[in-house]
């Protein structure tokens, strides 16, 4: 039912549809999220715009501590990352209590491993492999390329760098069977990344708590964006990385079914990369059996492999390279 007030010679001045209207016009645009149970401890205006988008995640790591992950999932989580590895020697403490408690309420999560540039990338690819379980339902890996300030080699030569990441990422996707995410911040990307397509395919997921990323990273799409460090969300103490991705609910469903690239912004068919990884290393055939030679797989080559009898029993402690956030 809509009411009208009536001016002297009767009429109506304003609907109460409009009056409604203007109301919520002022009410500021962080308090018309779409996530009312999500907040932020110390807001930006520059990045109010990704509050506003339908898919909206989280990334954690041992810092976070005890996480209610139902709570978590209640508040409108739709995706999280969750820190596994860094370099060569070192697991994140609660990264299992984190994957599982993830799956087990229901939220799509992914792992996420922290370069360092002064370990080969062999030691760090068998690291990560060593420590992720390969689930079919689980997101892609993803591989965090920042300077890191806490090792005692914090940089390298940007082609050495994009050679690492190379590697890494190709290896990865040859093991899990799905294109990696590569997560950067402004200052690796503008030194290592912009100008260069050769990354292009691949979904990025960036930082940048400040401003909308256009303004910050140069010519390059984003799939998901990190948009603070300090917010609030149910089932977490404290500060929490929030994210958003960049599309809509039918992207991101498909994507998460397999029928959808966000890199390459198109559908899936049978000549994807996700379907059909590509090997690190050219792929041994089998001896010829009784029956005729075998069909040759894509594989990771032998001395990339983790031990069989290996599990994740914890946190590893290194005395040469402090551990990431």
């Amino acid at each position: 039912m809509v009411a009208f007030a009536f001016g002297r010679q009767g009429r109506p001045l304003v609907s109460l549809s409009a009056l409604v209207c203007a109301m919520l016009l002022s009410v500021p645009v962080e308090a018309r999220t779409p996530f009312p149970k999500k907040g932020d401890a110390d807001p930006h205006h520059g990045v109010r715009d990704a509050k506003q988008k339908t898919i909206q995640g989280i990334d954690v790591s041992r810092w976070q501590q005890d996480i209610d992950w139902d709570r978590v999932k209640s508040a409108g989580t739709r995706f999280a990352f969750i820190k596994a590895t860094e370099g060569g020697d070192l697991l994140d403490r609660r990264f299992r209590e984190n994957w599982d408690g993830a799956r087990a309420a229901g939220i799509p999560r992914g792992a996420y491993h922290f370069v360092f540039w002064c370990r080969p990338a062999r030691d760090q690819i068998r690291w990560f492999i060593r420590n992720v379980p390969k689930e079919p339902q689980a997101l892609p890996p993803v591989l965090d390329v920042e300077w890191n300030n806490h090792s005692s080699c914090a940089r390298t030569e940007p082609a050495k760098a994009r050679q690492k990441m190379r590697e890494m990422l190709r290896a990865f996707e040859a093991h899990y069977g799905k294109k990696p995410i590569i997560y950067t911040d402004i200052n690796f990307h503008a030194d290592v990344l912009e100008g260069t397509i050769e990354f292009d395919d691949y979904p990025f997921w960036i930082r940048s708590t400040a401003a909308r990323p256009e303004k910050r990273y140069e010519n390059r799409p984003w799939e998901f964006w990190q948009f603070t460090t300090t917010g609030r969300v149910p089932g977490i103490t404290g500060d929490v990385d929030r994210n958003a991705f960049f599309g809509s609910e039918k992207q991101f469903t498909d994507w998460i079914a397999g029928r959808y690239d966000i890199g390459a912004r198109r559908p899936m068919n049978a000549n994807s990369r996700i379907a059909q990884p590509v090997p690190v290393d050219p792929v041994p055939r089998r001896p010829a059996q009784a029956s005729g030679a075998a069909t040759p797989r894509l594989s990771i080559p032998m001395d990339l492999r983790p031990p069989r009898s290996v599990g994740v029993t914890g946190s590893i402690v290194r005395s040469s390279e402090g551990e990431q956030r």
